[in-house]
């Protein structure tokens, strides 16, 4: 209502990250209607709510597979593309949990450090495309349905009390920093309020005070955790 955008500007596909079968085919169809791909914004994966010791392996599997080899499986075909043009942003959506461990998201956290260390690593094979851009988005807290939607110790289990999430980051202020971020090729983006900020440079500065404050405050969230209380967390988008 507010832009010139016409019907054929806009195309939404169906895309399910875990049948990286169908990656290729999604890919050339977005090619086939637009002529090019400028950006990627990987944003799908689902966060975990459940002690290691209490989780079937089967959940770890699953997270993995769809956070990281999804994401990464998607990031190929399109890459191919911007690499024939030697121009595009890759953009991914990481996490404060990529860059620092929390109790209760084992899993969560492995597959976001596996989304850093992917993209770190793929920048640095992309030196000879100076204009295709490898971003990394690593929200804090933010409003969404990303707590509905955990992964629990168990596959056919969902949470049954997701809690407060007024205390968290509104979804529209993540979006605008994610691309201003975008827009200014910031190569990774710590997007969130204090203290979650705070102790996300704690993590990279001083780690061994950071590990004391999560022990710290990991005994006390695993706790309510287990008497069925939602505590303030670091989940993100």
């Amino acid at each position: 209502e507010i832009s010139s955008l016409t019907e054929s500007d806009i195309l939404v596909l169906r895309l399910d990250l875990t049948d990286r079968s169908s990656h290729e085919a999604a890919t050339n169809s977005v090619l086939k209607h637009f002529g090019k791909i400028d950006i990627l914004v990987n944003n799908g994966g689902r966060s975990q709510r459940s002690l290691f010791v209490d989780t079937n392996l089967d959940v770890y599997s699953a997270i993995i597979e769809l956070n990281y080899l999804g994401t990464i499986s998607l990031t190929k075909y399109v890459l191919n593309h911007m690499i024939q043009r030697k121009k595009g942003k890759v953009v991914t959506v990481s996490s404060v949990m990529g860059i620092m461990g929390a109790p209760l998201a084992t899993g969560y956290c492995a597959s976001k450090h596996a989304l850093q260390g992917f993209f770190n690593s793929l920048r640095t094979e992309l030196t000879d495309y100076p204009e295709i851009s490898i971003i990394q988005i690593c929200p804090g807290p933010v409003q969404s349905q990303i707590i509905q939607n955990v992964f629990t110790e168990n596959l056919a289990k969902s949470l049954e009390n997701s809690g407060d999430q007024s205390h968290k980051m509104p979804t529209d202020r993540c979006a605008r920093l994610t691309l201003v971020s975008m827009a200014n090729d910031v190569k990774e983006a710590w997007i969130s309020d204090h203290p979650y900020l705070a102790v996300c440079y704690l993590w990279q500065y001083a780690p061994t005070w950071a590990w004391w404050l999560m022990n710290r405050m990991g005994r006390q969230r695993i706790q309510n955790f287990k008497s069925g209380i939602v505590s303030v967390q670091c989940s993100s988008l």
